[in-house]
């Protein structure tokens, strides 16, 4: 086997090589099992006539209209998982438990489609009219009760469509028993009741759609490694006024003697999971948190300032608590400044 450091390495120097000639499938690497896992969910959960086709794409998704579950390619090997993280700070899919959350959430697109559950009344009165615009950006209201938590971000406030979806996924979670769960949520639990009676009305019913058209297969992907992560350089698209302010307010301390670094190194020492984080408990996209740490960086730079060493672990906590007061500002808002 080789060692994941030196593949990691030969990753790296293929960069520039498109994507559909890196040789990549599901059958014999990690994913087969965890397939095979969420087959025997499937079966058990009483949806034995509608089996999705998987296949490789860049993101997780069911192309409309089809029975097909996308999966990020970087999924399929260690080390391009590790490359996608250094990039994007958030793995959708970190490890066989949360590849699974995916392909519950995924799985309820496909039985949506199949069975064309978003034509009919009782559907849209619970989850909303399908041709609602989908916006990439949403600004969910955290914590609350009307949706269920499945998929990190709220999810389930994005779009009627995914709000489904997220409902599916948490009926469909083994051993999980919904009910309990969140029976303190009313219009959640109304959901989660409506999705459990459709399941019955049509599990013994022959899907409608069968299509299993793929779309950005991986077979496909004439993009290199190098173009595919260029969408990666997180950015908001404002300047954030007051922040030179804010950061003063957090590192000002007397220039006593002791060992010292820069601000702007431990800024970017939180680029890698802090996004993903922020992301998790509040819907701020993890490109714009990643945008406002390399802001913060820039300004800390520019004004000087430094930090003392044993210090690291209450500043990082303070830099946690102004990053996400800002994401919350912008969800509330728009805005990342009053």
């Amino acid at each position: 086997m080789i060692p994941f450091e030196e593949a990691t390495t030969t990753a790296r120097t293929k960069s520039s090589t498109p994507i559909r000639e890196l040789g990549l499938t599901i059958a014999g690497t990690v994913l087969e099992p965890i397939i095979a896992q969420f087959e025997k969910e499937r079966l058990r959960a009483g949806i034995l006539k509608l089996r999705p086709r998987y296949y490789l794409s860049t993101e997780w998704g069911v192309p409309e209209a089809t029975i097909a579950i996308a999966i990020p390619f970087y999924l399929v090997r260690p080390e391009l998982t590790l490359i996608h993280a250094e990039h994007a700070c958030h793995v959708e899919g970190s490890g066989p438990k949360e590849i699974l959350r995916y392909l519950r959430h995924e799985m309820g697109h496909v039985v949506n489609y199949a069975y064309r559950l978003h034509e009919r009344k009782d559907w849209t009165e619970r989850f909303g009219p399908m041709a609602r615009p989908y916006e990439e950006e949403y600004r969910p209201r955290p914590f609350s009760r009307e949706f269920v938590h499945h998929l990190p971000g709220w999810y389930a406030q994005k779009h009627p469509d995914e709000d489904w979806a997220e409902t599916f996924a948490v009926w469909m979670t083994p051993d999980l028993d919904w009910r309990k769960e969140y029976a303190k949520w009313p219009g959640a639990l109304r959901k989660l009741e409506y999705c459990d009676r459709t399941m019955i009305e049509i599990r013994s019913r022959d899907p409608v759609i069968t299509s299993a058209e793929l779309d950005g297969d991986v077979g496909t992907l004439s993009m290199s490694l190098e173009q595919f992560y260029k969408d990666y350089e997180g950015r908001p698209a404002e300047r954030v006024a007051g922040l030179d302010r804010m950061l003063v307010s957090i590192f000002s301390e007397s220039q006593e003697i002791g060992i010292r670094l820069a601000v702007s190194d431990l800024l970017r020492r939180l680029e890698r999971d802090l996004p993903g984080s922020v992301y998790h408990w509040t819907g701020h996209m993890p490109e714009r948190t990643l945008g406002l740490l390399a802001q913060m960086a820039e300004r800390a730079d520019a004004l000087a300032l430094t930090f003392r060493v044993e210090r690291e672990q209450e500043l990082t906590i303070a830099v946690t608590s102004l990053v996400t007061a800002l994401a919350m500002h912008w969800l509330q808002s728009g805005r990342y400044e009053t």
